[in-house]
C-alpha cells in the first residue's frame, strides 16, 4: 500500500522496516523470533505481516508505526511442524499458508479468535461487541497481558530468556565502558542504525 516502505528478513533473528527515502537507519526493528528469518509476506490491507523461521514458528507483526510493531501480535507452532522456508497471505487477508521442511504446507487464520464460516447476524454482533470491549479496556494491565500472553514451547521460551540475558549483559557492558571512557569516546548508537554499515549517496 506505502511503496516506500519495506521489511526486511535477518538472520540476526530480526526483521528490519525501512522508507527508502531514509536509509541511514530502520523506522522499527521487530523482534520475537529466536532463529533466522527465511521469509515474509506483507497483507494485502498493508497493514500487518507474517514472517517464517527457523525456529519453526510463524509470526505476525503490525507494519512500522503502529503501536506494539516491535513484537509479533501473533505466533503459530506445532510440535510436529519444521523449519519454516516460505509464507504467505491470501488475497483476502483472512489465511496465512506456510511451507515448511517436513514438505507440509500448512493453512492457518490471521485472525486465531475469530470464527470461519459465515457468521449469524447475533453473533456477528456479539463478536463485535467482545472486539469494542477489548479496545475499550486495552490500557488496563491486566487485559494488556492476557492479551500480550501467547503460548510457545518450552525451547523458544528457554532461547528467548538466554538471548534476553545476553542483551542486557552486552548493554551494561557498552554503558560500563562509556562511564570509564573520555566523553566522547564511546557514544551512544541507537538499535535502529548499528545494522546499517555504509550508505550509499
Amino acid at each position: 500500500m506505502e511503496a516506500f516502505n519495506f521489511t526486511v528478513a535477518n538472520e540476526d533473528h530480526n526483521l528490519y522496516s525501512f522508507d527508502m527515502r531514509k536509509l541511514d537507519q530502520a523506522t522499527c526493528v521487530h523482534m520475537d523470533h529466536v532463529g533466522a528469518v527465511l521469509d515474509i509476506d506483507y497483507s494485502p490491507t498493508g497493514q500487518e505481516f507474517v514472517s517464517g523461521s527457523y525456529d519453526r514458528t510463524l509470526r505476525i507483526f503490525k507494519r512500522a508505526g503502529k503501536s506494539g510493531a516491535g513484537h509479533s501480535r501473533e505466533i503459530y507452532h506445532t510440535r510436529r511442524m519444521q523449519r519454516i522456508f516460505c509464507v504467505k497471505y491470501s488475497m483476502d487477508a483472512r489465511y496465512l499458508l506456510s511451507g515448511s521442511d517436513d514438505t507440509n504446507i500448512r493453512l492457518w487464520k490471521a485472525q486465531a479468535s475469530k470464527q470461519a464460516g459465515i457468521l449469524l447476524p447475533r453473533e456477528k454482533q456479539a463478536q463485535e461487541y467482545q472486539d469494542t470491549l477489548k479496545k475499550r479496556y486495552a490500557h488496563l494491565s491486566e487485559v494488556r497481558r492476557i492479551e500480550q500472553h501467547k503460548h510457545v514451547p518450552k525451547v523458544i521460551m528457554k532461547t528467548k530468556s538466554r538471548k534476553q540475558e545476553m542483551r542486557n549483559s552486552a548493554t551494561r557492558k557498552e554503558n560500563n565502558r562509556r562511564k570509564h571512557s573520555a566523553p566522547g569516546l564511546v557514544p551512544y548508537k541507537a538499535a535502529r542504525k548499528k545494522k546499517i554499515v555504509t550508505t550509499v549517496e
